[in-house]
């Protein structure tokens, strides 16, 4: 049961991505520095593989909440909000902050994807509560 709470949980963050994204989208290429053709679209498009990657990379991250609210006795839907929440800005935020600072990014893409590491962690941690 616990691997299916994962599967769900990294699928629930992964759908709030989808549209946090989709919402997002031109201040995050524009923070990204991403090049575009002359229709405003990302040069290259989006290969399946990189959705492919993101997915299995959240079920490495919701993998390991799903341990360390084990290990915490994590179970409420507040404390796996919560809990999430806190992964999110406390230990992804931080690090991704770190990495664009050294690469001279600017903060608006930190902030963008601060926001959705934030949030999608948080979506995951009530999802493994609920299991």
């Amino acid at each position: 049961m616990e691997f299916l709470s994962v599967i769900v949980a990294a699928a629930a963050a992964f759908a709030l991505g989808a549209g946090y994204y989709g919402a997002l989208a031109k201040p995050w290429v524009e923070a990204a520095g991403v090049e575009c053709d002359e229709d405003g679209n990302p040069k290259g498009g989006q290969s399946p593989m990189i959705f492919a990657m993101a997915f299995f990379l959240q079920l490495i991250v919701v993998g390991m909440m799903r341990h360390v609210f084990t290990l915490s006795g994590i179970e409420s839907l507040g404390a796996g909000l919560v809990g999430g929440a806190g992964v999110g800005l406390f230990f992804i935020s931080p690090w991704m902050a770190l990495n664009n600072m050294y690469g001279m990014r600017p903060v608006k893409l930190t902030l963008i994807d601060g926001g959705y590491a934030t949030l999608a962690c948080a979506i995951a941690g009530l999802v493994l509560s609920l299991f």
